[in-house]
């Protein structure tokens, strides 16, 4: 952590005095890092979650046909995991300190 400092500040009977200055800005570059990674991990759970609904054969709309393949374990179990874990690491990244 660098500290700036401001010579003009303050002045005391003419004469300058050195005040530091805190560098402001919370996030540093690992919490960038770690944010990244969080919105992939969310992104893969969403494009995992894809897919064709209940009622569509071969791409096209059937009301008279079901599609159990909206109950995989890839919908139900990992999409939703993948998308926790990503949030939960985009509240690591911006609760970390630098």
């Amino acid at each position: 952590m660098s500290k700036k400092t401001n010579k003009f500040a303050a002045s005391e009977f003419g004469k300058e005095t050195e005040v530091p200055q805190e560098n402001t800005f919370y996030f540093g570059q690992q919490n960038f890092k770690w944010m990244l990674i969080g919105l992939a991990f969310i992104v893969v759970g969403f494009l995992l979650m894809m897919g064709p609904d209940a009622n569509t054969v071969d791409g096209k709309f059937d009301p008279n046909s079901w599609n159990d393949g909206i109950f995989s374990i890839r919908r139900i179990r990992i999409a939703p995991l993948f998308i926790v874990i990503g949030f939960a690491i985009e509240v690591y990244a911006i609760l970390k300190r630098k």
